[in-house]
């Protein structure tokens, strides 16, 4: 029982010691993690056991699901002694199953659905794909039953050409159900559709749960760059307040320098004042030139307190300088948090876009039918 695609990508299926040769469809999805979806991501495997089973045993037929790789996902329900022990137990039996396997796969994944067949020897099988947004990941794989009374002289012949005991085979021939070949159509058909919806469902789920995830990260992501704007708003908010000290700090510089000038204009006051006595004096002659050597002493006092009060002033010129030095990396600073912050701004834009995006994904996906 097997499924093969247009696009022949081949495999081999092995269930209870025998080998089923497989081919499915590896169509391009429509979703992103599509490629990468099993059946196991989406459909529940003890349900479909269960399922499995009693679709099996109600209608006495053979069944297994299968992966896309043929690797079986559930365990075989209802399996025949002839199928299992006797003709698949062959090496030429084996053989031959195959190429009917692959027959009957060709035809069910070249129109999508259900295909019944014909075995080699003698009994009928199906196998039903398994759908997702037009690609096969799967496919339930049944029959190994009879749609008419058995010609116990074929068997014979059958059994001779594969090896095995033809009588033993006829015994196990007369274990195997028969049921209309319309009866075995309609229960392939039954189990395409339970199968096909439940991927389906599933598939919808399983979205969900993959944008959930995507949304949660995004909202954590929100919330990280959101404390990140809290802390660059924090230190801008420092950096501000060491600024006004630091403006603060120079405008009590210029006060003081403004102080130091007015002395300085003091001493040219009495510079001006003293020179001018000192010419008075000098005028005179005689014991009058002592005076003028007192007045001449006290302005080179004068003269070095000026050179003094200059020395002050490029002090005070000096820290202004740094001052202002300061200003200017507090403010470079500053420039740099504001555009981390627009950054940050821009992420937290493009995160809440994506969340809306998968709003909007989510609502469409909720209201599909």
């Amino acid at each position: 029982m097997d499924v093969e695609n247009s696009n022949n990508k081949e495999f081999k299926v092995k269930v209870g010691g025998e080998q089923m040769e497989q081919k499915m469809v590896t169509s391009k999805p429509e979703f992103d993690n599509l490629n990468s979806v099993k059946i196991q991501d989406i459909i529940d495997v003890e349900f479909l056991q269960d399922f499995q089973d009693s679709f099996a045993e109600a209608l006495g037929v053979a069944s297994v699901t299968v992966d896309i790789d043929g690797n079986p996902v559930t365990k075989p329900s209802n399996f025949t002694k002839f199928c299992i022990e006797y003709t698949r137990g062959s090496k030429a039996g084996l053989a031959r199953c195959m190429e009917c396997d692959r027959k009957g796969g060709a035809e069910s994944a070249r129109t999508g659905k259900p295909a019944i067949y014909d075995c080699h020897a003698g009994l009928v099988d199906f196998g039903s794909p398994i759908m997702l947004e037009g690609r096969q990941i799967g496919s339930i794989l049944g029959g190994q039953v009879l749609t008419s009374s058995p010609d116990e002289a074929y068997y014979r012949k059958v059994a001779q050409e594969i090896g095995v005991d033809p009588d033993n085979y006829i015994d196990a021939l007369r274990e195997v159900k028969q049921i209309s070949r319309k009866n075995l159509e309609a229960a392939a058909k039954m189990l395409y559709l339970v199968a096909n919806t439940v991927s389906k469902v599933g598939y919808q789920q399983y979205k969900l749960k993959d944008m959930a995830g995507l949304i949660n990260d995004s909202i954590v992501k929100i919330s990280a760059t959101m404390e990140q704007l809290a802390a660059s708003a924090t230190d801008v908010n420092n950096n501000q307040n060491a600024l006004n000290e630091e403006i603060q700090n120079v405008n009590v510089i210029s006060g003081k320098i403004n102080e130091v000038m007015d002395f300085i204009k003091e001493i040219a006051d009495e510079t001006r004042l003293l020179g001018l006595n000192a010419a008075i004096e000098a005028a005179r002659a005689g014991q009058a030139g002592l005076g003028f050597g007192v007045v001449a002493q006290e302005i080179r006092k004068l003269s070095g307190d000026s050179k003094e009060t200059v020395g002050k002033i490029k002090e005070f010129t000096t820290i202004i300088q740094q001052s202002v030095n300061k200003t200017v990396t507090m403010g470079q600073a500053t420039s740099v948090t504001v555009e981390q912050q627009a950054a940050a701004i821009e992420e937290v834009t493009a995160s809440i876009q994506e969340v809306t995006s998968m709003t909007e994904q989510l609502h469409a996906l909720a209201n599909e039918r």
